[in-house]
Formats: C-alpha cells, sequence, structure tokens
C-alpha cells in the first residue's frame, strides 16, 4: 500500500497544530480547542494502529471510533501527554507507525480484510458495518486528518489564515 498520502496527511496536521499553538483563538462554543482536536486524532490514530496489527496477526477485530469523540477520554489523554507539543510528537510518531505497518507489512488480501466499523460523527452514524481495512487507513489520509487539519486551521486569527 502506498502510504505517501497518509504521511502527508499527517505531516499537514502536525503543521497546522504547530501554526495553531503559536497564533489560536479560542473556538466557537461547541467546538474542540487544539488539544482536544490532537487527542481525537490521537485516539482516533491508536484505534487505527490497533486494528492494522490485529488484522496483521490474524486476529479478528472490529474498529470504533466512540472512544475517540468521549470528553473524559479527550481531557484524560491531554493530561497524559503533558501538553500540545508532547501530543503534536504522538501523532507524528503514531502516523510514522501506522505508515511503516499499513505500507510495506501488509499483503492486499490482509488490506482488503473486512473489518467490522462503527463511526460516528456529531453523534450520527457514518459507517455501520464491514469497511476494508485499506478503506479504513485511506479514509484517514482523504478525510479525516484533512477535516481535523482544517480545523486546526479555523482557529487561526483571520488576518493569519493561509
Amino acid at each position: 500500500m502506498d502510504t505517501t498520502a497518509l504521511s502527508a496527511a499527517y505531516n499537514a496536521l502536525v503543521d497546522a497544530a504547530t501554526t495553531v499553538a503559536d497564533a489560536g483563538e479560542a473556538p466557537p462554543p461547541g467546538e474542540w480547542n487544539a488539544d482536544e482536536i490532537l487527542a481525537h486524532v490521537a485516539l482516533v490514530t491508536a484505534a487505527t494502529i490497533a486494528t492494522t496489527a490485529s488484522v496483521a496477526a490474524g486476529a479478528h477485530t472490529t474498529y470504533d471510533n466512540r472512544l475517540a469523540q468521549d470528553t473524559w477520554t479527550i481531557h484524560r489523554v491531554i493530561s497524559l501527554a503533558g501538553g500540545s507539543a508532547e501530543l503534536r510528537e504522538r501523532i507524528r510518531s503514531q502516523g510514522e507507525a501506522l505508515c511503516a505497518l499499513a505500507g510495506p507489512a501488509l499483503s492486499g488480501t490482509e488490506l482488503d480484510t473486512p473489518v467490522p466499523a462503527l463511526l460516528l460523527s456529531h453523534d450520527t452514524a457514518l459507517v455501520n458495518g464491514p469497511v476494508p481495512l485499506r478503506d479504513i487507513i485511506t479514509g484517514l489520509a482523504a478525510a479525516e486528518l484533512p477535516g481535523h487539519t482544517r480545523q486546526l486551521l479555523a482557529l487561526l486569527p483571520t488576518e493569519d489564515k493561509p
């Protein structure tokens, strides 16, 4: 699997998070701040790594992003990580690990393994059924990470937005 797009998406997100750390504003009411976005991404990435590793190990697995949406869990990750810089480093390292695992390590058959998935966004089920592992991984590069990159950049003051 070519992980070039996935790697680029992680790099763009970390770059945006670094920019926002220096000049970000408070989010609108009801929206996540930069650290909450980063903790969410760290949780999603950890779940993706776990699912990918389970498939590589020949184990049955599922993919469920509900924990990555839980406020208590998000704040626990922020606290355990130690701060914004540490969250950025965690995500950078996780992205490298996922790219290394998904890229050369998995066969096409493994990447095509259907994984029972439940993906929620704002309390709405976007996916509730089997998804090939490949689509979970490419979905991070195509939608999840770019969406959170835009969400981070939206925290910049108007004059600083690209």
